[in-house]
């Protein structure tokens, strides 16, 4: 085990380094680096894949990604938000029009425009959490498709992997990709709401309107 260790932090390194050389024969990034572990300490890499499957080894690989980029993700939006309730308290004696299908309707507060972003994009933050538990449920263990006949400690790797949860179904944890949909569907969302933003800043900042001037930096 110590050699399995040292020998993929070897490996780790080599691709952290840009040295890592791909070879003809490499079917997929696992292959690769079992090759390469191979040929760093010999006999024991064989071991490496020993109560798993590239099938369920994908799978975590893509829900530990996801989950990394989730987190990441969370702190960006909640920045923005922060910003959206420090402009709308440092601003909130400003007064705007406000308007529906173009055309000037009842006065609003400067305010009251910028918290209804900061409302958008507590929803989608509320969307991501619901996502992050779903994302967060360990595949690994599963096989192929149908478990594994080694009696492999899932709990233990859940624990070690850091994920709250085991998935229950070895074919619905190799095959199963609807957090992937999920999570698009998400990004899709959250990005027409800074779209619709970005619109509205765009429109305000014209000469025609004349409600916010832009930084040279903006533009």
């Amino acid at each position: 085990m110590a050699a399995i260790h040292e020998g993929l932090e070897r490996v780790s390194g080599e691709w952290a380094s840009g040295k890592f050389v791909l070879q003809p024969g490499d079917e997929d990034i696992h292959t690769a680096n079992e090759r390469r572990l191979k040929e760093l300490i010999g006999a024991p890499a064989g071991k490496l894949h020993t109560g798993r499957s590239r099938n369920d080894q994908v799978a975590t690989d893509m829900r530990i990604w996801l989950r990394e980029g989730i987190t990441k993700l969370r702190t960006f939006v909640i920045d923005l938000i922060k910003v959206f309730v420090g402009k709308a308290k440092e601003d909130i004696h400003i007064l705007m029009p406000g308007y529906t299908h173009m055309q000037r309707a009842q006065p609003i507060r400067w305010s009251h425009w910028l918290l209804s972003y900061a409302w958008m994009l507590h929803r989608d933050i509320q969307r991501l959490d619901e996502l992050a538990v779903r994302v967060n449920v360990l595949p690994l263990g599963s096989g192929a498709l149908a478990g594994n006949p080694f009696n492999v400690d899932r709990d233990f790797l859940a624990k070690e992997l850091s994920f709250p949860q085991v998935g229950s179904n070895s074919l619905d944890g190799t095959s199963g990709r609807d957090f992937v949909a999920e999570f698009l569907f998400w990004a899709s969302l959250t990005s027409t709401h800074l779209s619709k933003w970005a619109e509205d800043l765009i429109i305000y900042s014209t000469k025609e309107f004349g409600f916010v001037t832009l930084s040279d930096a903006y533009r």
